[in-house]
């Protein structure tokens, strides 16, 4: 189904009830021929320097780093409740030696605004350019936070990625 342009606002609610529960997929292209995909269940969404931006996190050991890093950009998808399983899949398989998404039948689509692709099976796409990076300080961090979320260490790194292009397919809202 064609996915059309929307407001980057229009899917907000349901983009963040997809984060917390089953995730989302964060796309980056590899640096040789195709792309990877991670699942992530932190993020935001807001304005930053007055331009609408995608906050997500990412551990420097994931191969998704070094393709953010190397590519500057990514793009968010939001899948349908049918693909909970393969959402489950991308967090715990890396890319680093296989092609993840062949593994699951997913297909890529050029994006129309970054080099990252855009999956064909997604319901909703955020088309991100790096903007901002920083690594999460653990002198800073909420001593809780530390604790359960990082009691190996190995903090993530933050991407503040400017939305420039959203796009839904027009039965979204039914398919979440």
């Amino acid at each position: 189904m064609a996915k059309l342009e929307v407001a980057y606002d229009a899917y907000i609610r349901e983009t963040i009830r997809a984060l917390a529960n089953p995730g989302l997929l964060l796309v980056s292209k590899r640096t040789t021929d195709g792309a990877n995909a991670m699942t992530i269940g932190w993020g935001a969404i807001g304005v930053m320097w007055g331009r609408p931006t995608f906050v997500v996190l990412v551990r420097p050991t994931r191969y998704t780093f070094e393709l953010i890093e190397a590519g500057g950009d990514f793009t968010v998808n939001v899948l349908s409740r049918d693909h909970a399983s393969a959402l489950q899949y991308f967090g715990a398989v890396s890319g680093r030696d296989i092609d993840k998404l062949a593994q699951r039948g997913l297909a890529t689509i050029p994006s129309l605004r970054v080099s990252s692709p855009t999956l064909e099976e997604a319901v909703i796409v955020y088309e991100c350019r790096v903007l901002h990076s920083n690594d999460v300080l653990p002198e800073r961090l909420d001593a809780e936070a530390t604790k359960t979320c990082y009691p190996a260490g190995n903090y993530h790194r933050m991407y503040y990625g400017e939305i420039l292009c959203v796009r839904a397919e027009p039965d979204a809202q039914e398919r979440l």
